[in-house]
C-alpha cells in the first residue's frame, strides 16, 4: 500500500546503492507507485487543455450583454410585462359594447311556445284560434337568430377603477423586469469573476505544486549528500501529494464556476469563453452611505412596494364600486322561423335597464374589508421595503470597505510570506532547518496568497452589490468597468 502511495508522487526511481540509506521500498528517498503521478498530471493537463481549446474572448460588460438577451430569468419578465399590459386592454373592454349572436333551434308541442313561436314567425292564421289546436297543437320547430348589443351607460367606476389597478400590475411587472435585470447583472458579475478567481486560485496551486516539487527534489539531493534524514524527503513527498490534491481540486473548481457563468449567461453548460476583464481592484466608491440610501429610493423594490399600496387603494374604491348601481342600454335583432332557409318573422327590442345589488349575501361588504386589509398590509410591506433595502445598502457598503482593507492586509502578507519562504528555502538547502518549517511556510504562502485573491474578489463583487443594493446596477454601471 505504502509502495502504491508514494511512487506517483516522486520522481524517477533509483537503483540503491551498497550502503545507501533506505527502508523498506524506498529506494534513494522514493517510495514507487507505477503510473499514479502520470495520471494525475495527464488529468491536469489535459483539463487544462479542454478548457483553453475553443474559447470565445469575452469582456465583463459583453458578458452582462449576454446575459440581458439570453438569461430565461429576463425572458419571463418580458412576458410578465406583457401579460399585464393586456390585462390593461382586458380592464378597458368594460367601455366598449358587448355585441353577441346566438343561433338557436328548438321543437315543442307546448301550447305557449307553439303559440308564441307562430307569432313571431308570422304565421299565426285564423285557423290557430281553434280552441282543439290551442289546446293540443302540432309540434312547431323554431330556429332563431339573435343579435343583441349591450352598452354600460353607468357603473358606478367599476371600469375606471379595474383600468387603474390593471395600469399599476402593469408598472409593478416593469420594476420586477427592472430587478430581474439588476439581480442577472449582479449574477454576472459575481460568476464572472468567480471564474477569474478559481483560474487564479488554480494559477497559485500549479506555482506551489512546481515549488513543491523543486523543495523535494532538493531534499533528495540533501538525503543522498547525507545532509538530513529521510523523514525529510518522506516529509515532502506527503506535502506533495496535499498540493497535488489542491491542484486538482482548484480545476474542478475552475470547471464548476465556468458551469456557473454560462448558467447566469443563459448559455449552454459546457461553453468556455476567454476572460478578458481582469480580477483587478474596482475604483473605490466616493460617496457615504447615506448617499447610496438616497439614491436607493428609486430602488425597484421600493417603487413596487409604493406602487402596491397604491393598487391597494384602486382594488378597495373597486369593491365599494359593487354597492353601487349600474346603468345598461340593450339593444337585440331577432329572425325566427320554422325552417333555417325559410323566410320568418323579425323583431327588434331597445331599452335601457338599471342594475342594483341589493342584497348578495354580505359579499361585497367582505370584499371590501378584505381590500381595506390588503392596503393595511400594503403600507407596513412598503415600511418594511424601506427599512430592508437601506439595511443591504449599508451591509453593501460597509462590505465594500472592509474588502478594501482587507485586500491591502492580504497584500503585505503575501510580500511577507513570500520572502519568508525564500529564507526558510536558503535555510533548509543550507542544513539550518528542518523540512517541517520549510512545509509550514510554504502553507502559509498559499494560504496568504487564498485570503488575498478572495479579498480582490469580494471586493470587486461588493462594488456590485452596493450598486445593486441602491437600485443603480445597470449595464453602464461603473461596477462593470
Amino acid at each position: 500500500m505504502g509502495e502504491g502511495i508514494a511512487g506517483g508522487l516522486g520522481g524517477e526511481q533509483r537503483e540503491r546503492r551498497p550502503g545507501q540509506r533506505g527502508i523498506g521500498p524506498w529506494r534513494s528517498g522514493v517510495l514507487r507507485v507505477p503510473g499514479l503521478r502520470l495520471v494525475t498530471s495527464a488529468f491536469v493537463s489535459a483539463a487544462l487543455s479542454m478548457t483553453a481549446y475553443g474559447q470565445e474572448p469575452m469582456t465583463l460588460g459583453e458578458a452582462v450583454a449576454i446575459a440581458l438577451r439570453s438569461n430565461p430569468s429576463i425572458e419571463a419578465a418580458e412576458a410578465g410585462s406583457l401579460q399585464a399590459g393586456a390585462g390593461i386592454d382586458q380592464a378597458r373592454s368594460g367601455y366598449f359594447p358587448r355585441v353577441q349572436f346566438a343561433e338557436s333551434l328548438e321543437r315543442s308541442n307546448n301550447p305557449v311556445f307553439a303559440f308564441g313561436s307562430l307569432l313571431n314567425q308570422r304565421q299565426f292564421a285564423e285557423s290557430n284560434f281553434d280552441v282543439a289546436r290551442l289546446n293540443n297543437p302540432e309540434a312547431i320547430s323554431n330556429f332563431q337568430s339573435r343579435l343583441s348589443v349591450e352598452q354600460t351607460l353607468f357603473d358606478s367606476r367599476r371600469t375606471q377603477h379595474a383600468t387603474r389597478a390593471a395600469r399599476l400590475r402593469h408598472d409593478i411587472s416593469q420594476e420586477q423586469r427592472r430587478g430581474s435585470e439588476a439581480d442577472v447583472i449582479l449574477a454576472v458579475v459575481q460568476t464572472y469573476f468567480g471564474v477569474a478567481l478559481a483560474m487564479e486560485n488554480r494559477r497559485v496551486a500549479e506555482e506551489s505544486f512546481r515549488t513543491t516539487e523543486a523543495d523535494l527534489q532538493r531534499a533528495r539531493d540533501m538525503f543522498e549528500a547525507g545532509m538530513t534524514t529521510e523523514a525529510d524527503v518522506l516529509s515532502m513527498r506527503v506535502h506533495l501529494a496535499a498540493v497535488e490534491e489542491e491542484r486538482i481540486r482548484a480545476e474542478n473548481d475552475v470547471q464548476i464556476a465556468r458551469a456557473a457563468l454560462n448558467d447566469a449567461l443563459g448559455a449552454p453548460l459546457d461553453r468556455t469563453y476567454e476572460l478578458t476583464t481582469p480580477l483587478t481592484p474596482p475604483p473605490a466608491p466616493g460617496e457615504q452611505a447615506q448617499m447610496y440610501e438616497q439614491t436607493a429610493e428609486a430602488h425597484p423594490v421600493l417603487r413596487q412596494a409604493e406602487i402596491n399600496l397604491e393598487l391597494a387603494q384602486a382594488d378597495l374604491d373597486l369593491a365599494k364600486a359593487s354597492y353601487w348601481p349600474e346603468v345598461v342600454a340593450v339593444g337585440v335583432l331577432e329572425s325566427d322561423r320554422q325552417r333555417i332557409a325559410s323566410r320568418g318573422g323579425g323583431n327588434w327590442l331597445a331599452g335601457v335597464s338599471l342594475r342594483w345589488n341589493v342584497w348578495n349575501g354580505s359579499e361585497t361588504r367582505a370584499r371590501v374589508a378584505a381590500a381595506r386589509y390588503g392596503k393595511a398590509r400594503a403600507d407596513a410591506l412598503e415600511r418594511q421595503a424601506d427599512s430592508g433595502v437601506k439595511l443591504r445598502v449599508r451591509q453593501a457598503f460597509f462590505a465594500l470597505q472592509s474588502a478594501a482593507k482587507r485586500l491591502d492586509v492580504t497584500e503585505a502578507a503575501v510580500a511577507e510570506a513570500e520572502e519568508s519562504h525564500r529564507i526558510t528555502q536558503n535555510r533548509y538547502q543550507a542544513g539550518l532547518t528542518t523540512a517541517t518549517e520549510l512545509i509550514r511556510s510554504q502553507t502559509a504562502l498559499m494560504a496568504a496568497q487564498g485570503r488575498r485573491l478572495a479579498a480582490l474578489y469580494d471586493q470587486r463583487v461588493a462594488l456590485a452589490s452596493l450598486e445593486h443594493a441602491a437600485g443603480n446596477l445597470t449595464a453602464g454601471s461603473e461596477a462593470l468597468q
